[in-house]
């Protein structure tokens, strides 16, 4: 596998597939495609961290309207800058093997917008808006009935926010959250 393998101990490969959901051919093809985002920084720095807009040059990050939001959840410096272990991790959440109880839970943490641990109107805004865009044809009124009805239908203890609990018990009843919360490599 050439110069790609050198970077990486094979106890290193072993460590990322005890602790990824990805196979030791896909960890080296995570690592070329992390490297071909700026391959002048990572070069043989396996360290290398890249900023934001580097990350959001992978084209299915470019087009995903939380892709801001997933570079910040999955940062280990918590700044948006992503390391070849944080994309790993994100990749590895982001695949098919991944289960939906730990997607749920970084979908979670992606549309926690103010972090407090709960999914609440501000967030759900948010979260409306961007998947709406921002020139929608939705007008306050609407999106705040929206987040209403939302609230409304998840909301199981009435206290105007959503829980883990709560968004999880959402995520179990949609049918398509697995398939709609992937990244391909």
């Amino acid at each position: 596998m050439g110069q790609v393998k050198s970077q990486f101990s094979e106890e290193e490969l072993q460590d990322y597939e005890d602790l990824t959901y990805f196979t030791k051919k896909e960890i080296l093809f995570a690592h070329k495609k992390f490297k071909a985002l700026a391959p002048e920084k990572v070069g043989h720095n396996k360290n290398a961290r890249l900023s934001m807009n580097k990350i959001l040059q992978y084209p299915e990050l470019r087009v995903n309207p939380f892709g801001d939001r997933i570079c910040k959840v999955f940062s280990s410096s918590n700044n948006g800058e992503i390391s070849f272990e944080d994309f790993l991790d994100m990749m590895s959440v982001f695949s098919d093997a991944a289960p939906k109880s730990v997607k749920a839970e970084h979908a979670f943490r992606i549309f926690d917008f103010d972090g407090d641990d709960m999914i609440g109107k501000n967030d759900l805004k948010q979260v409306i808006q961007r998947l709406t865009g921002y020139n929608n044809a939705l007008n306050e009124s609407d999106i705040d009935q929206l987040i209403t009805n939302i609230l409304e239908e998840a909301d199981l203890d009435d206290d105007g926010a959503l829980s883990f609990a709560e968004f999880e018990h959402i995520i179990d009843k949609s049918s398509d959250f697995t398939n709609s919360f992937r990244i391909r490599l």
